[in-house]
């Protein structure tokens, strides 16, 4: 048997959230500081910038994480990998140069408790069934789901999303039953969400950092024309067009967001 105190609130670390098998440990104190670094730590702590953790509570099931993200496990749990066979390796591989994730990653089954490697990143738990069963998720964003999720690759609505925007022309998409972990450059409380009923959103600069696999996602100019594109100063913007909800991060700090036009 095996006993640890991670679950329980201390002077330097609490749960801020549960779903599913996984919890966010944050780190609210930097408690090993010396003088010289303490007032840092005490000003990025006030700021919310804080180490967090990933713990996944495994019971008989499996979950899959990104490779390298492991930092430890106790119990009857097994490693395992996500080839099936010299043909999945290969459909990973290429799958990895289109959308710029690993083409291997960890699956971890059995019974006890996964912790994942501290990062500074803000943890979104999502629960895939209020995103109807698949989300499209901007490159880097991954960092676990529960093993009856799938990642697959989509491709753009069409070329010009990727040609014009500067977009690339494949993104991951999460699709089954389950919580996907996500890695945010900004707090959940910052994030905004729009939910579209046949209807669309324009946004200037992929500051959209994931959706609905249903809606469909192109990159126009602003108006009809370049002239009145060049006159309005805008350029170019993502489009998503259809029934299904857009996950924004509304400042322009968000590493992940750069002009579209």
């Amino acid at each position: 048997m095996v006993r640890s105190n991670i679950y329980q609130d201390t002077a330097a670390h609490r749960i801020t959230e549960k779903a599913g098998c996984f919890s966010v440990l944050e780190y609210t104190r930097d408690l090993s500081v010396t003088p010289a670094t303490a007032a840092t730590a005490f000003y990025s702590a006030e700021m919310g910038v804080r180490k967090r953790q990933v713990i996944a509570e495994l019971n008989g099931s499996g979950v899959v994480i990104q490779a390298g993200a492991m930092q430890w496990f106790a119990g009857n749990i097994e490693a395992q990998t996500n080839i099936k066979g010299a043909g999945d390796m290969l459909k990973k591989f290429v799958s990895s140069k289109a959308t710029g994730e690993t083409a291997v990653k960890p699956k971890y089954v059995g019974t006890g408790t996964l912790v994942l490697e501290p990062t500074y990143k803000h943890i979104l738990l999502v629960d895939l069934a209020e995103w109807g069963g698949s989300l499209v998720i901007e490159d880097g964003l991954f960092l676990a789901c529960n093993d009856s999720v799938n990642m697959e690759v989509v491709m753009r609505s069409n070329v010009s999303s990727a040609m014009l925007g500067g977009e690339g022309l494949f993104n991951s998409c999460l699709r089954g039953s389950g919580v996907a972990v996500l890695e945010s450059p900004v707090p959940k409380e910052e994030l905004i969400v729009v939910e579209l009923e046949n209807d669309q959103i324009k946004i200037d600069g992929n500051f959209a950092i994931a959706w609905s696999s249903g809606l469909n996602f192109t990159v126009e100019r602003t108006t009809k024309t370049l002239v009145g594109s060049a006159a309005s100063g805008e350029g170019l913007v993502n489009v998503y067009r259809g029934t299904g909800k857009v996950l924004m991060a509304p400042v322009a700090s968000n590493p992940l967001a750069s002009p579209a036009g």
